[in-house]
């Protein structure tokens, strides 16, 4: 009896000092447009991460990490949802049909603006596992009753850009909000320590307008860089400070050895910073609009590697619910990545990832396709080392596979080999092309994905 009741104390008093060990905590560290090639780790010669390049040598570093999108609103949504685009219906920022109208072929699909309600986020999932979430900064899926962040699973949002984000602001000591929103999430941190807590921290950060403390501005004319570079860089050196804040946090709250903490991008890089030797920017489906940054880091639990095997930001969903101890729903699209990081498995179970876009985003990107707009309606397929991108105007109007030899609507690269998608291999190796262009016909039929229509119907 009284081994019964010491035992009791014993576990009562490790509980109430927090030795009793949790669920792990998750933190997700999201820059927006901060493209794959702007990091030191990633090869920059111009921008100085050292921060996240440290992060990326005591973590696993995936080298084909990809967004669910190739603007901001789409990436978002599928990473809350953990699902394609076709599910959730939230395809762009605003209006599909940007860009000048004459020049326009297909009459593009209705967007989302918002996050469905009907959609359960990975935030809620979380709750649901008893955790406790917050998200610091960019929602940019919804304001209404239904999509609003608090709505969507978020027990704490703040936002001090909000609904200005991109408006520039005479704010020398933190003029992007960058160290604002940090010190919120730690404080959140720190007043949920004693429960599982999934903190959010997405930052305005590196988009436009082009902000950073004066210091960090001078720091980077030294550099004897353009006006562009110079800003760009000395906020990406601002957000890579921040990061070094919230590191340094769990580390002397004893929070490092219980947390996992993910460091990734809404997208690609805009076109003011080339992605070579990826092609294209934000906007664009070439491998420099959605291939992102992308670190996994949690110490004694993920051991410091490279990661080639593809993977997409709605993997991020069903991962953390493992994590979590939930059970992942068969409604996701994404994958778990557990076993990856927990180094039992090197490769993921599926062997196709996809996105579809319907609609038009103007201005033209860094090596695109047109002169015009950065992306026309397209749906896109990685299957191993092979990508194929089908453009739906040349595919609906020009012939489709009928005429596939000469209408230009399809075009396979091996990127393996070709990592700049330079050589289109779509005429030259059709065994290939046929293959990725039948599983992705049936993912557009089995998702049943909005189409863009002929502007005659």
């Amino acid at each position: 009896m009284l081994r019964s009741v010491f035992t009791i104390l014993v576990l009562c008093f490790f509980t109430r000092c927090g030795y009793a060990q949790k669920k792990p905590n998750i933190i997700v560290i999201f820059a927006d447009d901060m493209g794959y090639m702007d990091a030191g780790y990633t090869g920059s010669q111009i921008f100085e991460t050292p921060v996240i390049d440290g992060l990326a040598k005591k973590g696993m570093v995936f080298t084909h990490a990809y967004s669910g999108g190739a603007n901001c609103a789409p990436s978002r949504a599928a990473l809350m949802s953990g699902q394609y685009s076709p599910r959730h219906g939230v395809f762009a920022v605003g209006s599909m049909t940007r860009g000048p109208a004459e020049h326009r072929r297909l009459t593009a699909v209705e967007n989302n603006t918002s996050l469905p309600g009907r959609i359960v986020t990975v935030a809620e999932a979380l709750k649901g596992q008893g955790y406790a979430t917050g998200l610091f900064g960019k929602w940019h899926l919804g304001y209404d009753n239904e999509s609003h962040p608090m709505a969507q699973g978020f027990d704490v949002w703040e936002d001090p850009r909000h609904p200005n984000p991109n408006t520039k602001r005479d704010d020398p000591t933190d003029p992007k909000a960058i160290f604002t929103i940090t010190n919120s999430a730690i404080d959140f941190m720190k007043s949920n320590r004693d429960k599982p807590f999934f903190t959010f921290i997405s930052h305005h950060a590196v988009h436009t307008a082009l902000e950073a403390r004066p210091e960090t501005i001078e720091k980077f004319k030294t550099k004897k860089l353009n006006r562009v570079q110079t800003e760009y860089g000395a906020m990406i050196y601002d957000l890579d400070e921040s990061v070094g804040l919230v590191t340094t946090f769990l580390e002397k709250a004893g929070l490092a050895d219980n947390t996992l903490v993910i460091f990734t991008s809404d997208n690609g890089g805009a076109s003011f910073t080339s992605q070579e030797p990826l092609r294209g920017n934000k906007g664009a489906f070439y491998e420099g609009g959605v291939r992102v940054p992308f670190i996994a880091c949690w110490p004694k639990k993920i051991k410091p590697s490279i990661q080639r095997e593809p993977t997409i930001n709605l993997d991020l969903y069903p991962t953390f619910l493992a994590l979590a101890g939930g059970q992942v729903r068969p409604d996701l699209d994404g994958e778990n990545l557990l076993p990856i990081l927990q180094d039992k498995q090197k490769t993921t179970k599926r062997d196709k990832i996809f996105w579809h876009f319907p609609g038009y985003l103007h201005n033209p990107v860094i090596r695109g396709r047109d002169t015009i707009f950065r992306t026309r309606p397209v749906s896109v397929i990685r299957k191993g080392d092979w990508k194929l991108l089908l453009y739906h105007e040349e595919w609906i109007l020009d012939g489709g596979q009928r005429k596939i030899d000469e209408n230009n609507a399809v075009e396979l690269y091996n990127l393996k080999n070709d990592e700049g998608e330079r050589i289109n291999l779509a005429t030259s190796n059709k065994e290939k092309r046929d293959e990725l262009l039948n599983d992705l016909l049936e993912w557009l039929r089995e998702t049943k994905a909005p189409m863009p229509r002929p502007l005659t119907e």
